[in-house]
C-alpha cells in the first residue's frame, strides 16, 4: 500500500498535495481527512492547516493474476485457477488445473519466464519492488530441496578431492539456495561467476584447490632395484621376452667341408648280392619252389 500525507489551507488543497506526492491521478486514490482546517483568530493568531491521508490499495497481486489468466487463456488453458497469497514484499501465485505440467518447462525455465513477465507488469509503475512468485504443483518446494541436496553433495566432493566444482547456470533465486546450503558445510565455500545467463555457482574448499600433482608428490618414491622386476635399462632383454637358444657356430646355409672340385663323384649303390648261405638261411612261407629249366631241343 502506498500513502502520503497532504497539507493545505483547505481539504481540497491538502488532497491535491497528497496526490502530487503519490504521483497519481485523483481517481486512483482513496483519502482520509485527518484534520480540518482551523482559521486564525482575527486573521493573525492560531489556526491549523488541513491534513489529508491519501493511499492506494495495493492490487499488484490482482494485476499479476489478470495478466497470467490472459496468457494461459491464449494458450488454450481455460480451466485453470490462480490463487494469490500475500508474502513479505510480494505475493505467491499458485496455478492449479489439469495437464498443466508443461508450463513448468525444462528445470522450471518456462515458469521462471512467466514469473519474470508478471513482475515487469506489476512493477513498471511502482517505486518499490513487489516480488511475484509463481508455483505449480509445489514445484518450487521440490526444486529447493533438490538444490539444497546438490549444494551439500558438491561441497563434500570439493573437500574430498580438493577441487573447485562449477554448477550449471541458475537464476538468482536458485543461486541463493545453493549458497545457503554450502554455508552449512564446514570447510566449504561458494561464489558466483559469469555474466547474465551464464551466471553460475562455483563450490570449492576454503583453503583453496590442491596442486594437480598433489597425490603424486606424496607417494613413496619408486625403487628401481626392488625384487620382482626390472626397470628401464636394467631389463636383461629388450626386444624378445622369450629368446630362442641358437648355435652361433653353425653355418648359415649348411655345412661346407670341401670345395666342389674335391667332392667325390656320385655313384649309385650296387645291388646287394645274395649268397647261397644267405639264401639258405632265408625262410620261405610256402616252401622252396625250384624252377626247372627245360633243355633246348
Amino acid at each position: 500500500m502506498k500513502e502520503a500525507i497532504g497539507i493545505g489551507d483547505t481539504v481540497e488543497k491538502a488532497k491535491e498535495d497528497a496526490y502530487q506526492k503519490l504521483g497519481v491521478e485523483s481517481d486512483e486514490v482513496e483519502y482520509e481527512v485527518l484534520e480540518l482546517p482551523i482559521k486564525k483568530t482575527l486573521g493573525l493568531f492560531g489556526g491549523n492547516p488541513a491534513k489529508v491521508r491519501a493511499y492506494i490499495e495495493d492490487n499488484s497481486a490482482e494485476i499479476a493474476k489478470n495478466y497470467l489468466s490472459s496468457i494461459l487463456n491464449a494458450m488454450g488453458l481455460d480451466e485453470v485457477e490462480i490463487k494469490a497469497e500475500s508474502q513479505e514484499n510480494g505475493a505467491m501465485l499458485t496455478i492449479t488445473g489439469e495437464d498443466i505440467g508443461f508450463i513448468i518447462g525444462h528445470r522450471g525455465e518456462t515458469l521462471d519466464a512467466l514469473q519474470y513477465l508478471s513482475g515487469l507488469v506489476v512493477n513498471h509503475k511502482r517505486d518499490d519492488y513487489f516480488r511475484i512468485t509463481l508455483d505449480i504443483g509445489n514445484y518450487r518446494e521440490k526444486r529447493r530441496e533438490t538444490l539444497e541436496a546438490l549444494g551439500k553433495k558438491m561441497a563434500g566432493k570439493s573437500l574430498k578431492y580438493g577441487r573447485n566444482f562449477p554448477l550449471e547456470p541458475m537464476n538468482p533465486y536458485e543461486r541463493r539456495i545453493i549458497h545457503t546450503a554450502v554455508s552449512e558445510v564446514e570447510g566449504a565455500k561458494s561464489w558466483s561467476e559469469g555474466q547474465d545467463l551464464a551466471r553460475h555457482v562455483v563450490i570449492g574448499p576454503e583453503a583453496g584447490e590442491r596442486p594437480v600433482n598433489y597425490r603424486n608428490n606424496n607417494r613413496r618414491p619408486y625403487n628401481n632395484n626392488r625384487s620382482g622386476g626390472f626397470q628401464g635399462q636394467n631389463r636383461p632383454y629388450q626386444n624378445n621376452r622369450y629368446p630362442v637358444k641358437t648355435n652361433h657356430s653353425a653355418p648359415v646355409y649348411g655345412r661346407i667341408d670341401r670345395s666342389p672340385e674335391e667332392k667325390p663323384a656320385f655313384h649309385s649303390p650296387k645291388p646287394e648280392q645274395r649268397t647261397a648261405s644267405a639264401e639258405a638261411k632265408t625262410p620261405f612261407l610256402y616252401g622252396r619252389i625250384d624252377v626247372k629249366k627245360e633243355k633246348e631241343e
